[in-house]
């Protein structure tokens, strides 16, 4: 912009006059459009004002400044907590194994397994109404054992009732159960009489609840276990295990009839698939009253599927708590399958560490995992596996706020 001079003498303070003029004629105008424009720049210097300066110079604070940074706290703000405990429609059944001299039975004790009414140990101040229940296996024929086993059951193998009394007094089993497989077919194939007895000789030897495990022959232990019924009326005894196989073979109406006219229960045996489970339990409802039914949904080793186990168990107990009453049933594993492993038992060099170690390992990993998806009872045999799971069960339902006891010393435990 220039301006001409044409007052003789007066000076360029004009032209410095020119701007304010200028930005009088801008006034309340938003947009200035230049043509031809251009404009040398040297040292470029960009100056944004501080909240602080703006301030300082009295023009307030601009608009984009932040607030004044607060204080920082001294101390944490008080707050409550309130669990958030779900409620689930359903619930599971109560199951009583064994029964006293009360009861029409001659045990000295009986045990209840069921009655959750929330998953496994998922809520502190709802513990489950029964603690899970171990019982201690016991064969009526010397069968192979990894030595890790058979240095514990030394001397009393071929006497089961001797087995069984040992594991009551020794090992503190809540359940004792008795595998009849010299009645297989294949191996012994004893008569039914001779199961019978051996029956009735650990009933005379323990006072805890039986379990009557057969051979897995459908055709001979519906006869066994009809007769074993019959001879322990009142006792109630578990009767391990009715199967489709039965189903299909007209098998199962005898053995459902002979368990509910005798006071037994029958365990159902499943494998890990719940539809099978539900079509097993309904058949026998037609015979037998859903409170004398348990599941035996299957328990696969450690390193060989115990996940899907897991889950089989998991979705089960869920399903139920959600209002399926067709697998509201307590459930037990057979944490013993553990042993199938090969891993669990065989001589392994190196990072496997000792065979005496790995099996009760085995054991108890099968059996926690199991327990934390809700299962009931524990068929088991190594006494350092019994004493660590019953050990985590108590620690698992102390009380919430008191006080945890100290674990048990494994080097302690006779391997």
């Amino acid at each position: 912009m220039t301006q001409k001079n044409t007052d003789n003498g007066q000076n360029n303070g004009d032209f410095l006059n020119l701007a304010p003029r200028i930005l009088e004629l801008l006034k309340g105008v938003n947009q200035v459009e230049l043509e031809n424009f251009s404009m040398n720049i040297g040292d470029l210097d960009l100056f944004i004002p501080s909240c602080s300066y703006a301030a300082r110079e009295g023009s307030g604070a601009p608009a984009a400044c932040p607030p004044p940074a607060r204080a920082r706290p001294a101390t944490l703000v008080p707050e409550t907590y309130a669990p958030n405990l779900t409620e689930y429609p359903g619930r599971i059944r109560e199951v009583t194994l064994g029964a006293t001299k009360v009861g029409g039975g001659s045990r000295g004790k009986t045990v209840t397994i069921g009655g959750a009414t929330t998953p496994a140990y998922a809520d502190r101040l709802r513990l489950p109404p029964h603690s899970p229940v171990i019982a201690l296996d016991v064969f009526d024929m010397p069968v192979s054992l990894p030595s890790a086993l058979k240095a514990h059951v030394a001397g009393v193998l071929d006497n089961p009732a001797e087995w069984a009394k040992m594991n009551v007094e020794k090992y503190g089993a809540d359940v004792v159960t008795i595998h009849l497989m010299s009645t297989d077919p294949l191996l012994r194939d004893t008569p039914v009489s001779a199961a019978v007895r051996t029956v009735e000789d650990i009933l005379q030897a323990v006072d805890v609840p039986l379990i009557i495990g057969g051979c897995g022959d459908p055709k001979k232990d519906s006869l066994v276990f009809s007769e074993v019924a019959q001879m322990a009326r009142g006792e109630r005894l578990v009767l391990n295990s009715v199967t489709l196989d039965m189903a299909e073979a007209k098998l199962l109406e005898g053995v459902a009839t002979a368990a509910k006219e005798n006071d037994h229960i029958l365990l159902a045996f499943t494998g890990l698939e719940l539809n099978s489970a539900k079509e097993l339990n309904r058949r026998l409802y037609e015979f037998i009253p859903p409170e004398q039914i348990i599941m035996d949904l299957t328990t696969v080793a450690l390193g060989y599927g115990l996940e899907y186990s897991f889950t089989i168990h998991e979705r089960a107990r869920y399903a139920a708590l959600m209002g399926d009453t067709e697998l509201a049933h307590p459930v037990i594993s057979a944490a013993t399958n553990a042993w199938a492993a090969r891993e669990a038992w065989m001589k392994m060099a190196g990072k496997y560490g000792p065979r005496e170690l790995r099996g009760p390992i085995w054991e108890t990993l099968n059996a926690v995992t199991l327990l934390l998806a809700g299962v009931d009872l524990f068929l088991m045999m190594h006494p350092a596996a019994v004493f660590t799971v019953r050990d985590i069960i108590g620690q698992l339902e102390k009380p919430a706020g008191s006080a945890v006891p100290p674990a048990i010393d494994w080097t302690g435990v006779p391997l």
